[in-house]
């Protein structure tokens, strides 16, 4: 069974945004009190959260669709509907963020580092929140929008100091095993290594990690053994260190043209050409193991190699090792920038930004992008034909009118809203109302002027006792 992941594909869905409510107030002797629809509920964001308690990719694997909880519709006497809760979901130190095409969104690194991917949508206005001096009694109240959703892909790359390389049985796990705390399984078979083993090493003042990378082979760049998949985890280490089998059993090897072979994979896959590296020649306990590594020692050295005769099982060498390597990683810590404290940029736009596009498709077909206008065509409802003339009010204060009527658009033509694959479609008149003329104002509602039936009642009597009144002064007993 899989225990270790560190690809996944993974789906995420924010939150949708609660309704708007559009509501009246009611109580007694006041049926028609004003207003009252509460906003909706934001939708719930998903956070990916670096956890060190976290050090695969397991869990997604076998879980690839996360969903936030949606936020709550808002309702009458002015109550907003509670916000969706965030989905917060932990992953290793390391975690690369990619799109679908395979370009870097986020790099995870360090405890308590997020990113949002996929942020919840906003909660639509209740019809209290639309009121106002000329609006008095909005009928209609503003959709919640939906959340962000689409793919990302998770890679995870293991945060290490250094990278132990080599062929399959080089010695790489046992190595790490006397040098830290670290007990990888170790057997006499190749890729006995499926996972990176990561290990902590003290040596004097410099403690680092160093990570046992497994699988690399001949093709491994290409997809061979199990190199493509682990040769990721050596882009962060610092420093590299070749471990060299001084003892293997295969007739067609030799520790040089091992060497050779890891080298020339480590081009290939790129971007490795900077990192200092160390040869360990290992098993030299083995008499033919000595006598091959002094061999080939002064070769190495010739290349511009710092070489270590090593033996796990003796322990011989490994101090001199350890501290080789430590001043290493010391040298790299010193030459990384210090990190300045984060500012605060603020880029206003411009007074004159619109905010919006208009492009002409063709005959008689329009399309309007931007944030405004489209945030607005998902808030509306169009079975209210009160809500719609509210988004033409909008989209004509927003200048659309105006530019369309600048680019030739006739009545009739086509105008949509939005990209392609999610656009709504409208036959464009000028000013229009969509209806909303049968309604009076936009916005007015013509019951709250009525007058209250206690009200009506006073009224009635008040003229007839005026009627009254005027008969009387009127009346003349003789005739005069």
């Amino acid at each position: 069974m899989t225990t270790f992941v560190d690809r996944v594909e993974l789906h995420v869905a924010a939150g949708n945004g609660g309704h708007g409510c559009a509501s009246v107030h009611r109580e007694k002797f006041k049926p028609l009190g004003g207003p009252d629809g509460g906003n909706g509920g934001r939708g719930g964001d998903v956070v990916l959260q670096v956890s060190r308690e976290v050090t695969t990719l397991l869990e997604y694997h076998h879980g690839p669709h996360r969903k936030a909880t949606n936020g709550r519709p808002g309702e009458g006497d002015n109550r907003t509907g509670k916000d969706g809760t965030d989905l917060v979901l932990p992953v290793p130190d390391g975690t690369v963020v990619l799109d679908g095409a395979g370009n870097v969104i986020a790099d995870l690194v360090g405890e308590g580092t997020a990113y949002v991917a996929a942020r919840g949508g906003r909660g639509g206005l209740g019809n209290a929140a639309l009121a106002s001096a000329r609006r008095k009694a909005p009928g209609f109240a503003l959709l919640g929008e939906p959340g962000d959703d689409g793919d990302i892909v998770l890679e995870l790359k293991t945060v290490a100091d250094v990278a132990l390389v080599g062929y399959p049985s080089a010695g790489k796990s046992s190595l790490i095993s006397v040098l830290s705390a670290a007990r990888p399984k170790i057997a006499d078979y190749p890729f006995t290594t499926l996972v990176p083993n990561l290990g902590v090493i003290t040596a004097g003042e410099t403690v680092y990690t160093m990570a046992d990378v497994p699988g690399l082979i001949p093709g491994a760049s290409e997809g061979k053994g199990l190199g493509l998949e682990f040769l990721r985890h050596v882009e962060r280490c610092a420093v590299l260190v070749h471990v060299l089998d001084c003892a293997t059993l295969e007739s067609d090897r030799d520790p040089v043209s091992d060497l050779d072979v890891i080298e020339a994979e480590l081009a290939a896959y790129g971007g490795l050409q900077d990192r200092p590296r160390v040869v360990a020649l290992n098993k030299t306990d083995i008499p033919d193991g000595q006598d091959l590594a002094d061999i080939i020692r002064p070769d190495l050295e010739a290349r511009g190699y710092r070489v270590f005769e090593v033996s796990a099982i003796s322990r011989k060498g490994l101090r001199e090792l350890s501290f080789a390597v430590a001043e290493l990683v010391a040298t790299a810590r010193a030459a990384v920038p210090v990190e300045e404290a984060t500012r605060v940029i603020i880029r206003p736009k411009a007074v004159d930004e619109s905010g919006f596009t208009v492009v002409a498709e063709g005959e008689a077909m329009f399309r309007v992008r931007g944030e405004k206008p489209e945030r607005w065509v998902r808030q509306t409802d169009f079975n209210n034909d009160e809500a719609v003339g509210y988004l033409a009010d909008r989209l004509n204060r927003l200048g659309v009118e105006k530019e369309l009527l600048r680019l030739g658009a006739r009545e009739g033509d086509g105008v949509a809203i939005g990209p392609e694959e999610n656009a709504v479609v409208f036959d464009w008149e000028p000013t229009v109302t969509a209806g909303a003329e049968m309604l009076g104002r936009r916005g007015e509602d013509h019951r709250m002027e009525a007058p209250r039936p206690a009200a009506q009642r006073r009224r009635d009597r008040d003229a007839e006792r005026d009627d009254v009144d005027r008969d009387y002064r009127e009346f003349d007993p003789f005739g005069e």
